[in-house]
């Protein structure tokens, strides 16, 4: 070992050798000289970048002798472009005039963590996903990022996929799709296999854990993501993007640009498709998505329409494994759509789902100081998932028994579809007054109304029955309204930045629920949350700050914890106090952030296997839980072509005096206290990393590794139900390379799980009291072993 270390460092001595100058330099306003902070600063010809700091300063350490291509560009600001020589240390000033033109980064700004924000974030740009975008999931581009675990029900990483952030699902995370919401209304999941492939429209992503900044849309008790699609490219383009590889999985992606037409007007349209048959048995995913985009650009505005959608069919594998067949090496059963006394499956046991997209953009620069942007938007759904059911009870349908031959037929095989049709609209807004770079003020908000509509079908019945075809047993109807008003302060003083947030959230909810005297009757519920947050980064040297801040979330019940309960048993939203600390330090060759956090519960809503008033499982608030922990990310450039990124996260998470409810065999409730125990889901160590190797500018090799500690799948900290911990790495090799006619044409192989590791990232429990002991019945999502995929991308 010691041999190989030391011929390790003789091999790296070369290159940290000639890397021995610098270049540095000031950013400021060419109008009135003041410092600009906060501007991205590149290199173009290495694809590294900096940011400046409070002064306006910047700098790039240990750069070879040679001819560099510095970029520099800031909110409101022309960007500049310079190229300069370097055989010595260098300075380098750039002035910056103001844009005559709106920039579109606009749109998402109101919601978003700034540079030196006292707050947990990730900023990730095309470049970054790019070479990550060969046809998994979107959840798959944030994976790298600290605190977060992905997961895939089919095993190979398409069809319906999830991430958690800092142990809390999809419903805790707030997603917005320039500046929308994306979460449903109602269950606050999100989905992205409704829109596959979007990552092929979106330039950049930003990632806040923890409350964050105030934002539109479901509460954010884990994470937001916030997502930006395509913005002004002013070229024309035309681009193809396929892959191929493991378990029949295809896809390909056409997009096209005009680029800017007249010194106005620029169109732009993707087409994708995808298909897989997954890695569980029947989990095969069939995909297709569409993104048109048009949009003019004023000399003080910029108005955008963009009209996406999906469409998805995926046969079911929610359920995942059964951890029993896992541990005899059965890891692709599935039993969904079996059939009893036949031992065939269902053909048709899938999920379908449409959704349609419409958002209409402006921004306007209303003064040099003062700027508005504004989106108006509808989202259509509509979708049913298919299902087989064994020896169902007439009754729970509403039918009536038939006698038949002198037999009354009382239950029956069936097949039904649960319909979801729904709309959600409204309007959301931003006013930005920026008088110097000192101040800067943001008033913001939106308005949004969903309409639901549920309704169940029986498609068909094995035994005779009176109803028709299609029969309908039962519809509900849902409304949600969601207003929210926040304004936003960042004063720079000194060295120190202050940071307020203040928003004042509303929320109806109209549904099909339970009286006090367990009837079914519409039902309303009326929710006022006031959602407070405050900082302050101190600036330490030119690139490193020091920051705190403290934030309060609320999250309302969803969809189920209101139909499944009467207003007696109605749960209490969810409070959150979330204290975050951190240091970060930004260089040209290194950067690197470490941020602690604690995460205060109040009524955290879980699933503890007790019953409603009519028999429904339902998740009841915990009066204390929390979440602390330590988060480390960073960035090396180790040598010229060798660069090291990587990210950690330890945590202990914890519920206090949890009761949990189980069944024995009589249907009789057994009650288990627990004093304190871990939040299932939330591992204690989380970490990834990735190796990346450049042998020449147009070529990357790169080792990607991620750490996943073991999870409990329920509140109790019980040993048998647990998800193991697991260490899966994966091997990516990019080659870009042009001729003539063809502006590049990109080769790639993604390698996935290159040791074949055996593991399973998700899965759910089903404990009971079988004559007198707990039993457990497991799912795991086991996940593929070694398996590939290959892709060509090819720009015109």
């Amino acid at each position: 070992m010691k041999n190989l270390f030391t011929a390790l460092i003789a091999l790296l001595l070369p290159f940290v050798a000639a890397a021995q100058f610098s270049v540095s330099g000031r950013i400021t306003d060419q109008q009135t000289g003041e410092s600009l902070p906060g501007a991205t600063v590149t290199i173009q010809n290495l694809a590294i970048s900096t940011i400046s700091n409070a002064g306006g300063k910047y700098t790039f350490k240990n750069l070879k002798s040679g001819n560099y291509t510095i970029a520099v560009s800031y909110l409101g600001y022309k960007s500049e472009v310079k190229t300069i020589a370097v055989d010595a240390n260098n300075t380098s000033d750039f002035s910056l005039n103001r844009s005559a033109n709106v920039t579109e980064e606009v749109t998402v700004s109101a919601t978003r963590a700034s540079a030196n924000s006292p707050t947990a974030f990730t900023n990730l740009t095309k470049k970054d996903f790019d070479k990550n975008n060969t046809g998994r999931g979107f959840e798959y581009l944030l994976e790298q990022t600290p605190s977060t675990v992905v997961t895939s029900n089919a095993g190979a990483g398409v069809g319906y996929t999830s991430i958690r952030v800092r142990g809390s699902d999809p419903t805790r995370i707030n997603v917005t799709l320039n500046g929308i919401p994306m979460n449903d209304a109602e269950d606050q999941g999100v989905y992205f296999v409704d829109l596959p492939d979007l990552a092929s429209s979106v330039d950049n992503i930003q990632i806040q854990r923890g409350v964050g900044t105030s934002t539109n849309g479901a509460g954010a008790f884990g994470a937001s993501i916030n997502i930006q699609t395509t913005t002004r490219r002013d070229s024309a383009y035309a681009e193809y993007n396929g892959s191929a590889g493991s378990y029949g999985t295809v896809k390909h992606t056409f997009n096209l640009g005009t680029g800017l037409l007249g010194g106005h007007f620029t169109f732009d349209g993707r087409l994708s498709n995808m298909y897989s048959d997954g890695y569980i048995e029947r989990s095969a995913s069939k995909l297709n998505s569409y993104f048109l985009s048009g949009a003019y650009y004023g000399k003080t505005s910029v108005l955008r329409l963009n009209v996406f959608g999906g469409y998805e069919q995926t046969h079911q594998a929610w359920d995942g494994v059964p951890q029993d067949s896992v541990l005899k090496g059965d890891r692709r059963y599935n039993e969904l759509g079996y059939i009893n006394a036949t031992g065939k499956y269902y053909p048709n046991q899938t999920d379908n789902y449409n959704q349609k997209y419409y958002q209409l953009l402006y921004n306007q620069q209303i003064t040099p100081l003062f700027s508005f942007s504004g989106a108006l938007h509808y989202t259509r759904g509509y979708g049913y998932y298919e299902e087989y059911r064994n020896d169902d009870q007439l009754s729970d349908y509403g039918v009536t028994p038939v006698t038949v031959g002198g037999t009354t037929i009382t239950s029956t095989d069936l097949v039904r579809r649960l319909w979801l049709d729904n709309d959600f609209y409204g309007a959301t807004y931003n006013f930005n007054y920026k008088p110097s770079n000192k101040l800067d003020l943001t008033l913001g908000g939106a308005y949004n109304e969903y309409k639901g509509r549920h309704y169940n079908n029986i498609e068909w019945t094995q035994q005779s029955t009176s109803i028709q075809p299609d029969y309908e047993y039962s519809r509900n109807t849902a409304k949600k309204t969601d207003f929210n008003v926040f304004a936003r302060a960042e004063y720079h003083l000194g060295d120190v930045l202050l940071y307020g947030d203040m928003q004042i959230r509303h929320i109806g909810y109209s549904f099909l629920g339970f009286d006090q005297n367990l009837n079914n009757v519409q039902q309303q519920v009326g929710l006022n949350f006031y959602n407070p947050k405050a900082g302050v980064t101190y600036q330490l040297t030119d690139n490193s700050n020091v920051y705190a801040s403290i934030a309060v979330g609320n999250h309302e019940p969803n969809r189920s914890d209101f139909v499944n309960s009467s207003p007696s048993s109605r749960p209490r939203a969810e409070n959150l106090k979330d204290l975050e600390v951190g240091y970060r330090t930004r260089q040209s060759n290194f950067s690197a952030g470490i941020n602690g956090f604690y995460m205060l519960y109040k009524n955290q809503l879980v699933l503890t296997g007790a019953l409603d008033d009519v028999g429904e499982a339902i998740r009841t608030n915990i009066k204390d839980s929390y979440r602390a922990g330590i988060e480390l990310d960073g960035k090396v450039r180790i040598a010229q072509p060798l660069t090291w990124a990587a990210t950690a996260t330890l945590s202990t998470n914890k519920v206090k005096n949890f009761n949990q409810v189980l069944f024995d065999e009589n249907n009789k409730p057994v009650n288990f206290n627990y004093s304190k125990t871990d939040i299932a889901y939330s591992p204690n160590f989380v970490g990834s990393s990735t190796i990346s190797y450049q042998p020449c500018n147009h070529a990357e090799i790169a080792f990607i590794s991620k750490y996943v500690s073991q999870q409990y799948l329920d509140n109790t900290s019980s040993t048998d139900r647990t998800l193991p911990h697991y260490f899966v790495n994966d091997v990516r090799l990019n080659y870009n390379f042009s001729i003539k006619g063809v502006k590049n044409i990109g080769i790639g192989l993604l390698v996935n799980n290159v040791f074949s590791a055996k593991y399973q990232s998700d899965g759910a429990t089903y404990p009971y009291v079988d004559g007198g002991k707990v039993a457990t019945y497991n799912y795991w999502f086991a996940q593929a072993p070694i398996n590939f995929l290959a892709s060509l991308n090819v720009k015109f």
